[in-house]
């Protein structure tokens, strides 16, 4: 019986080197990492990772909470507790449905729009995760996260 050498059985998860880690764990630290350092930049404008994609999709216009759950990905229930923060901090309003007055229609207001365009900085962001990496290791990661990032494992290519 012939042992298996390959690179899965010298990884050890329970290595303080996180180059022993198995992928999965080392993007769950990774994605943590970035998520602590992004929240600690955006809190400069009492914003959050959760909050901030909501800013972008009204950048469009007014939408429903059912509808701007759907797009940020998340629960009803999760979007009503980020409007709520986002309501008392003044960057968006929530008015009755002029149709229904059980939805709401939100609404980005001056102040979140601002808050999103400076915020928002997308080379701030990008350096965020790559600030250590060539720009050649920037492409591949962004390509392959692209990758792991797709819903349907048939979708994947590297190419």
């Amino acid at each position: 019986m012939q042992e298996d050498s390959g690179p899965a059985r010298a990884l050890d998860p329970a290595s303080p080197d996180p180059a022993q880690w198995p992928v999965g764990r080392l993007l769950s630290a990774a994605s943590r990492r970035v998520e602590r350092d992004w929240n600690a930049h955006l809190a400069n404008w009492d914003l959050n990772h959760a909050s901030l994609p909501v800013l972008a999709h009204l950048q469009r216009g007014p939408m429903s909470q059912r509808e701007l759950a759907a797009a940020c990905g998340v629960t009803e229930q999760t979007t009503s507790r980020v409007l709520a923060r986002m309501e008392r901090t003044g960057y968006v309003t929530r008015s009755p449905h002029p149709d229904d007055r059980r939805r709401h229609v939100i609404a980005i207001t001056d102040a979140g729009r601002q808050a999103f365009i400076v915020s928002a900085d997308r080379d701030l962001a990008e350096n965020l995760v790559t600030r250590d990496l060539t720009a050649e290791q920037a492409e591949q990661l962004r390509r392959l996260l692209a990758v792991v990032a797709l819903p349907d494992p048939a979708r994947r290519t590297t190419d």
